[in-house]
C-alpha cells in the first residue's frame, strides 16, 4: 500500500485506538467480506447517509436509501462462481478527515480473473469511524 499525506495527517488515532490507515483498510476489508458473503446489511453499514455510489456499470446512486434499495435487490442475487479480493493500493489524505482510497478489486473464477478499480472517498466521522462517502467503481478492460 502506498500512502501519501503529511506526517500530521497519516497515522492519526481513530476509533478503538487504531490509526486511520488501519481503520480505512478495515473498511475495505469489510467491503470485501460483505461482497463475498452477499451481506447487503453489513455492506450498508459502511456508508454515510448522504453517500454517492457509482456502480461499475455507471449507475449513479444518490443517498443511503437509494444505495440500500439497489444493494438489497442486486447483491443477494449476484452470481459468481469464484472469489473476490479487495486490496488498498493507495491512500491519499485530502484533509485529516477525508481520504481518497484506490482499491484493486479482483474476481477470481474458473474462467479467469476480472478486475475493478474502485475509488473510495472516505470521511472520518466525529466518533472516529471512517465511512464511504463518494465512490466510483470502474471495470478494468484488457486491451
Amino acid at each position: 500500500m502506498n500512502t501519501q499525506g503529511s506526517p500530521m495527517e497519516a497515522g492519526t488515532q481513530s476509533i478503538d485506538g487504531i490509526d486511520d490507515i488501519e481503520a480505512i483498510e478495515r473498511v475495505v476489508a469489510t467491503v470485501e467480506r460483505t461482497q463475498r458473503d452477499k451481506d447487503a446489511e453489513g455492506f450498508l453499514t459502511l456508508f454515510r447517509p448522504d453517500a454517492l455510489w457509482t456502480t461499475g456499470h455507471g449507475k449513479v446512486l444518490l443517498g443511503l436509501d437509494v444505495i440500500a434499495e439497489f444493494t438489497r435487490a442486486v447483491l443477494p442475487q449476484a452470481v459468481w462462481d469464484g472469489d473476490v479480493t479487495y486490496e488498498v493500493i493507495h491512500t491519499q489524505f485530502l484533509r485529516p478527515d477525508v481520504a481518497a482510497v484506490k482499491v484493486r478489486q479482483v474476481y477470481h473464477s474458473a474462467e479467469g480473473e476480472t478486475e475493478g478499480s474502485p475509488l473510495y472517498v472516505m470521511t472520518k466521522q466525529q466518533d472516529g469511524r471512517w465511512l464511504l462517502h463518494a465512490c466510483q467503481n470502474t471495470e478494468v478492460r484488457s486491451g
